[in-house]
């Protein structure tokens, strides 16, 4: 899990690019608590080959990235 609550733009998105970069995980869920974050880190994962499933947590989102 990546935890990028309390990062603004472009931070979450970098850090979830550097984690399928190294790892290539089929499945990865990223923590964010932001609505700007939210949205470019699902476009950035779309454009990886993710599917995103999302989930509000209070004010948090979860993201749930699957290949």
């Amino acid at each position: 899990m990546i935890d990028a609550r309390g990062y603004s733009c472009p931070i979450p998105v970098v850090m979830v690019q550097k984690e399928i970069k190294k790892n290539a995980p089929a499945a990865l869920e990223v923590l964010v608590d932001d609505r700007t974050a939210f949205e470019n880190v699902s476009r950035f994962a779309a454009s990886a080959g993710y599917s995103v499933k999302s989930e509000n947590r209070g004010e948090d989102y979860l993201l749930i990235l699957t290949k």
